[in-house]
């Protein structure tokens, strides 16, 4: 925790809910991305290995459209806990960007594709995500001006405007449901 985190106090920005197949959550990154030991959401207590080694996770604070009218003063930032497959989906994105990691003024944008295969009783199957990064200066030089005046707050959807993935038509050999690529065409995205 920085100074003036603790100065100010409270938790940061609200965390990005990824609830269903579709979401996507994402924006330009407003803060330095930080890494941070994983806790558990129902004690807090701080997670780790079988081996004794911290689960660590990196935490990336975005500037979105979305509003939660449950949030007072809600300004539209969500923090995305970046740990498991999600990790390699935003480490494959950066690479994909020709970029050597994430950065304040970059835009990075996170959809949950799909469930993946339940290998323990009693749980969730994993969520699978694919993420797209874009780094500050080209994102600079792709934002329209006054873009971000006429963003309309909104909440979470399955493409909600911004949407990197929101095409006319999706591209022949993309699996529509995971976003992967069935045949030899080039990535969409």
């Amino acid at each position: 925790m920085d100074a003036n985190s603790f100065l100010m106090g409270g938790g940061g920005a609200p965390t990005a809910k990824f609830p269903t197949p579709g979401t996507v959550v994402g924006g330009r990154i407003t803060e330095p991305p930080k890494v941070e030991q994983q806790r558990d959401i129902q004690s807090g207590e701080q997670k780790f290995w079988g081996n004794g080694d911290p689960m660590m996770q990196l935490v990336v604070t975005v500037q979105t459209d979305q509003r939660d009218p449950a949030i007072e003063d809600d300004d539209g930032r969500r923090r995305i806990f970046v740990k498991g497959q999600m990790k390699n989906a935003v480490s494959d994105a950066v690479r994909q960007a020709g970029a050597r990691g994430l950065e304040v003024g970059g835009t990075l944008h996170v959809r949950y594709t799909h469930d993946g295969e339940q290998k323990n009783r009693g749980f969730s199957p994993p969520k699978q995500y694919a993420a797209k990064y874009v780094p500050a200066a080209q994102a600079e030089l792709a934002a329209p001006a006054g873009a971000a005046a006429a963003a309309a707050p909104s909440a979470p959807t399955a493409a909600p405007a911004g949407d990197p993935w929101a095409t006319a038509a999706t591209p022949a050999g993309v699996n529509t449901v995971t976003g992967e690529i069935t045949g030899n065409e080039p990535p969409p995205f």
